[in-house]
């Protein structure tokens, strides 16, 4: 596998990724504290704290949308980067991304796991949401030996 492609991100490409790599990543915490929230809430009511218990369950009922928008300005600030004439190499051994401003080199070993999803493939190190390759960037042949290529390597144990 050895390809090239130009391609510039659109910054509806950037924000999907960049959520939906985000949520992945924080999806214990995104589910774990509008829970705690709730259960603290319904303690509070029927400890007395009613005004608090309320605060609380509506703060369940919030968090979700707070985190989008959250994620969704953090992503919107990179936008300028990121949203810039790209050429990506993609190779066997890794991807290199090249703007007038910046190259970036990654071998796939440093990925412990790699996520497609019917816009993208995200990349992630340690748990941690690393970045991201645009299907659209590549024509329908390169998707196909791309979906195969991570696919091989995660049947093997690699990510």
């Amino acid at each position: 596998m050895n390809f090239t492609v130009s391609y510039e991100p659109t910054p509806d490409d950037v924000v999907r990724a960049a959520q939906y790599g985000i949520r992945r990543q924080l999806r214990t915490f995104r589910l774990g504290l509008p829970s705690v929230l709730v259960v603290s809430g319904a303690v509070c009511v029927l400890v007395g704290a009613v005004s608090m218990g309320i605060g609380m369950i509506a703060g369940a009922v919030v968090a979700p949308f707070a985190m989008n928008w959250g994620i969704r300005r953090t992503a919107r600030r990179q936008l300028t980067y990121i949203c810039v004439p790209t050429t990506i190499r993609v190779a066997d051994d890794g991807y290199e991304c090249r703007t007038d401003q910046s190259a970036t080199t990654v071998q796939w070993s440093m990925f412990g796991r790699i996520v497609d999803t019917p816009e993208s493939w995200l990349f992630f190190v340690n748990g941690q949401w690393n970045g991201f390759l645009p299907r659209c960037a590549f024509d329908g042949a390169q998707q196909a030996e791309l979906d195969a290529f991570f696919a091989a390597r995660r049947n093997a144990g690699v990510a």
